[in-house]
């Protein structure tokens, strides 16, 4: 698959896309569902956490989870991103580091039983790294969405969906 610097040719952008999709491993994103929907019967908050355009994602599956999981009689899911904050993260970058940013939440918040979805294209973003390292540690299940090889990110991971790519603007497509 290529990548596109500039102006993507659409019609193959498109195509490429579709390929990658085709190529994803549904029993993966089958077993992350089964995963998530057995939080909701366990009272357990899912934290989700990423960077950038994965930032952007991390924040929007929140809504989501929160409303659009709603089903008649039933509430959604307890969800908290971690990278919504600007105060907060701002301010744990400065007393600690931007890599801590996420480990410091999660020790904060998290609670055994919780979980953590994190978004990293590469895998390999110190933060995110730290972020599953800490849910680990602290008996909070880690799913992971990513692309290319997985990185750090996939080896700490209970559940890892890669998208089926190398190019960063079709795995945050995906």
């Amino acid at each position: 698959m290529s990548c596109y610097n500039g102006s993507p040719a659409p019609g193959k952008y498109a195509q490429e896309v579709s390929d990658a999709l085709y190529k994803t491993d549904f029993n993966m994103l089958s077993a992350i569902a089964c995963e998530i929907i057995s939080l909701k019967n366990s009272d357990g908050i899912i934290f989700t956490a990423g960077n950038g355009g994965s930032a952007a994602t991390a924040g929007h599956i929140i809504n989501d989870l929160i409303k659009g999981c709603r089903l008649e009689g039933r509430e959604g899911f307890r969800a908290q991103c971690l990278n919504d904050s600007n105060a907060v993260i701002t301010c744990l970058a400065n007393d600690f580091s931007y890599d801590d940013i996420y480990r410091v939440q999660l020790r904060t918040l998290g609670r055994p039983g919780d979980l953590l979805m994190a978004f990293s294209g590469s895998g390999n973003s110190p933060n995110i790294v730290a972020a599953c390292e800490t849910a680990r540690d602290m008996g909070i299940r880690v799913i992971g969405f990513g692309g290319r090889d997985g990185g750090k990110m996939k080896e700490l991971c209970h559940y890892c969906l890669l998208a089926p790519t190398y190019c960063m603007e079709q795995i945050e497509d995906l």
